[in-house]
Order: structure tokens, then sequence, then C-alpha cells
């Protein structure tokens, strides 16, 4: 039976529009189709409206409308998660994205920045100073849904994940009040922040310690398939040695034609290992030979820290579509690299890949950090990342990436990276966070959100609603 729709409460959108001082588009507005697009094209819907709010106070009436409307709620940061949760048919939309100020005390080594920002946004303006917060590997990603999440990059080794450096938040909650969460005010909220996974409140001001941060060294290099199982077992003698200043990670996936690949290398899969040092420049080579030594091909480059953050942007575009799933791994031994290098050979499209990496270092230096995040003692993630145009290809590409991580299931380690899940069993999110933490957050979500109006994400569900 087909579920019967809301009808538009025009006293409530005339409500809505008396308070609001952003933009409203409706369907039909010119703007529409470029306002509701995510990242991600496979999802493509048709929310009742998106309120494009310039401010906490816009959140806070689009919530009172959407209540009193009768409408589901999605909040759109980046728009970049995978699994489209920022968007859904019928409900209304709060869209931060006009909202990208970045303002940076260097005194203090903090950064405030607005709800709506890119991880661009906060580098290009922390980076003037030669700071930076920790973050993800692609500029066009969302600070919001990272942080919220957790948030692995390419500094995390050395400093930690980006919810670490949370100092405090404005948060509009569910009933449309806006509190500040600090450690000294909603400190519980607070915690749930720092990655337990953003269905608590919308927050629109993220508060973030930086770290000073210069050139980075810089190197990558390219082997053959068939060499890839020697070649993973020197990554996983040199990564699990690794200074805490240096990140080591590799890929599988369809060579390029860039002139440093060997030609009879280029369109076919093969193996990519890279490794980022943040340590002295001058001792980069030195400290990454053992890497590199039998590679095919590769590139070393010096390079800041923003141009560092947008390597990835161009091969994640917005449009294409992408089904991931991941996990972590105790260990990469022959059997899962076996496994791993299987998927390879069998990747669906030129344009998927396979990435894994040694985390630690600084992740799990403290195992009991003030942080909803868990399974900071992880030793390997693994992303299968499916990526293609053509939607007749959606049920083989998204099989693929099922398949990869099934194949690895003798090796994980247990739960998943929040911020990669994707049409995910019921309890997976319980899975994720582990009983303690996850009933903590149920009694946060119990306080905050009792109706779970917030629930257009990997949701934790009140306890007083399960």
């Amino acid at each position: 039976m087909t579920e019967m729709l809301a009808p538009v409460d025009h006293s409530a959108l005339a409500q809505l529009r008396a308070e609001f001082r952003g933009a409203l588009v409706h369907p039909g507005d010119a703007e529409f189709d470029r306002v509701r697009a995510v990242w991600n094209g496979m999802h493509d819907r048709s929310p009742h409206l998106v309120a494009r709010c310039v401010g906490a106070p816009d959140v806070a009436a689009a919530l009172r409308y959407a209540a009193a409307a009768g409408r589901a709620v999605t909040v759109r940061g980046g728009g970049h998660n995978v699994a489209g949760t920022a968007v859904a048919d019928e409900a209304v939309m709060i869209d931060l994205s006009l909202m990208r100020q970045v303002r940076v005390d260097p005194e203090a080594l903090t950064a405030e920045a607005d709800g709506g920002c890119l991880l661009g946004d906060v580098d290009a303006a922390t980076t003037a100073h030669g700071l930076a917060c920790p973050a993800g590997v692609v500029s066009h990603t969302g600070l919001a849904g990272l942080t919220l999440g957790g948030g692995y990059g390419w500094l995390a080794r050395t400093w930690g994940l980006t919810c670490d450096h949370l100092v405090s938040a404005e948060v509009v909650l569910a009933d449309g009040s806006i509190v500040e969460a600090s450690e000294e005010s909603h400190p519980e909220l607070l915690w749930g922040l720092r990655g337990g996974g953003g269905n608590l409140g919308v927050v629109t001001r993220f508060t973030l310690r930086l770290r000073p941060v210069g050139e980075v060294f810089h190197r990558t290099g390219v082997f053959p398939l068939d060499q890839a199982p020697a070649a993973l077992a020197r990554y996983r003698e040199f990564a699990e040695a690794q200074d805490n200043a240096m990140h080591a990670v590799g890929t599988l996936k369809v060579a390029g034609q860039q002139e440093w690949v060997p030609a009879e290398l280029r369109g076919t899969p093969a193996l990519f290992l890279t490794a980022a040092w943040f340590g002295e420049a001058a001792e980069g080579p030195a400290r990454t030979d053992a890497l590199f030594e039998r590679a095919a091909g590769g590139r070393t480059q010096l390079m800041s820290y923003a141009q560092l953050q947008a390597l990835g942007d161009f091969g994640e575009p917005h449009g294409h579509r992408y089904f991931t799933k991941s996990c972590y791994l105790t260990e990469l031994s022959e059997g899962p690299v076996e496994q791993l290098v299987e998927s390879a050979r069998q990747l669906p499209s030129t344009l998927s890949a396979i990435d894994f990496e040694y985390l630690r270092g600084a992740i799990s230096d403290d195992p009991g950090a003030d942080a909803a995040f868990p399974r900071r003692d992880a030793p390997y993630i693994c992303t299968v990342s499916a990526q293609w145009t053509d939607p007749a290809e959606d049920a083989a590409c998204a099989a693929w990436s099922r398949t990869g991580v099934e194949r690895l299931t003798p090796w994980q380690f247990g739960g998943a990276y929040v911020n990669y899940l994707q049409d995910e069993a019921p309890g997976k999110v319980a899975e994720v966070y582990g009983s303690e933490r996850y009933e903590r957050l149920a009694a946060l979500k119990d306080r905050y959100d009792p109706q779970n109006v917030l629930a257009g994400n990997q949701n934790i569900a009140p306890a007083t609603r399960r």
C-alpha cells in the first residue's frame, strides 16, 4: 500500500517564509535540481523543500516547519556521504551549503568553521597561517559529516582524527533550540559529536584545534599486479614500523596514463603505494626508500598540505555513481592479500578501486580518548569502492564491492567506519559502536532528540523507540 504524503501546510509554510533569511527552494524552481543533487549520482531523490540556511536561526525555523508540516528531515553539509543521507523524497532538506565561512585565530591555534564548509575551505584558511586541522583526503568533502563520523586523513597517524580536534560546537537541537556544546556546557553532547555519527543535532559552527604543518614529502610507486603480494609484504613490514610522522597507504586500481607510469602498465590493474612524510622534508627519501626500491615507476614531490589535500579531488567527481563497503582488518598477511589481489583482477570499471592503510599511531595513542569514536585500536582499514557512470551497471558494481569485503571476513577486526556505512543490515550501527558506547549515545539521543527527528543518517535510535 502506498504511504500517504502529508499535504502542504500553507500556514506553517507562511510562518517559515516570515522567519527565514536564506532561500527556500521548491520542486519546479529553476534551482531545485541543482541544490537537491548530492555527490553520489545513485541518489536521485526529490525533497519536499530545500531550506538553504544562512545561520542557526534558519536551521531552527526549518526544523519547526518540518514538525508542524509532518515532514521528515535530512541535513546537507557537503552532500558527500556515499549513502546519500543528505536527501530523501518528500523530506525537508536543511541545506547548510551557503554557510562556508572560516575564521582562524592563529594565536589560539583554533578555527571556527560554519556547518556547510568543505575541507578545502578550512585548508585554504588555515594553511595561510602554517596551520591545519587533520581531515579527510578529498577537499570537496563536507567538514560536518567527516567530523561527526570521525575523520581519517593524511595527518591522522601524526595528530589524530578530525573529531579529536573538535573544541566546541554551536548545535541546533531537534526542537529548534540552539546550544553551545563544550567542555563547560553540554559536555556529554560534545562527547557524542566527536565521532558519534551526527544525529544528535545540526551543527552550524565547529570550533577546531589546529596544528602546525609545513611542506610535505610525497612519494608514489606503481607495481605490476603479479608483484603485488611481494610488494604488500614489504608494505606491511614498513607500515607497522613507521614513525607517527609517516602515513603510508595502498590502492589497487587500473593504472592511468601518467608519464611516470610504465607504458606496459597503463590501462591494467596495478598496485600503487603512497607515503606522506610530515617530518623534515630532507629526510623523506631515506625514510621511504625501503617501500619503493622495487617499484616499476614512481614520482616524488614536495608540496604544501593544501596541495596534498586536493590530490584526490579529480578521482571522485560529483555526479558519478558510487558504492562503497569497508572493514577493519587485523592483519595484511598472505591470506587477505590474496583476496585483495583477486578482487583487483575483477575490477568492474576503470574508475573502481580498493584502498587500504595501516592506522594506529596517534589514533590509538589514547584508547580512552574523550570521544564517541570507536575502534581506535584497529590496525588496518580497507575500502572496496565501486565507481561508474552507467545506471545499467549498478547491480554488478555494487555486488563487486560487497563481495570484495565479504572475501576478507576471516581477517576482519570487527565494526566498521560509520562514514562508509551503506545499505547495512539492522543492528550494524550498534555493532560499530559496541554496546557501551551505543547505549551512551542512545541516552544522549533520548535527551536531545527523543522523537528521532534527525533520523536521516546512520542512526542511533533513542532507547525509548527501540
